[in-house]
Order: structure tokens, then sequence, then C-alpha cells
């Protein structure tokens, strides 16, 4: 295999990485943080609690609900972005 073929696969396999460990943390982590703040901002989840929050919005994900799949993506599209942002100045600053 030429170096880059081997230099795009390991890139390719890097970012897939990089996606599906931010995709858990959009699915496990992210839904747990929104929960608590808003049961100390508005109380109790619908008076079930957490369980409860976590199916609906799990339901809401699987029936394709574009606002649900932005909350769940935003940690990858977050951290594209903060990348994005860095190589623009970098280049910005490089040209000067």
């Amino acid at each position: 295999m030429s170096t880059d073929a081997a230099s795009l696969r390991q890139t390719s396999t890097r970012e897939l990485a990089l996606f599906l460990v931010l995709f858990l943390v959009g699915v496990a982590v992210l839904p747990f943080s929104v929960y608590l703040v808003g049961h100390s901002v508005f109380g109790e989840y619908g008076g079930s609690g957490f369980s409860a929050f976590f199916a609906d919005l799990h339901a809401s994900l699987r029936g394709g609900d574009l606002a649900i799949w932005f909350l769940v993506l935003s940690p990858y599209v977050g951290w594209q972005t903060l990348r994005l942002t860095y190589h623009a100045f970098r280049g910005l600053g490089q040209s000067q």
C-alpha cells in the first residue's frame, strides 16, 4: 500500500473513532447533563425522572426529530467548528 493510501486510511480511522466517541458522548453524557440542568431549573421531568426523559429523548432520536439529532451531534459539530476556527486563524497568521 502506498504512503498516501496508508495516510488516508489512518486519517479516516482516526476521524471515525473521533466521531464515534463524540456521538457516544452526545447519546449518553449530554442527555444526563441536560436533565440535571433542567431538573435544577424547572423541577422534575414530567414527574417521572431521568429514565422517562432518557426514553423520550431516544424515542425522538429514533423518530428522526432534527432538534434531538442536533443535540446528540453537537459535541462533534462543536469540535469540528473549533478545529476549523483554529486552522483558519493559523492560516491567517502565516500569511502575514
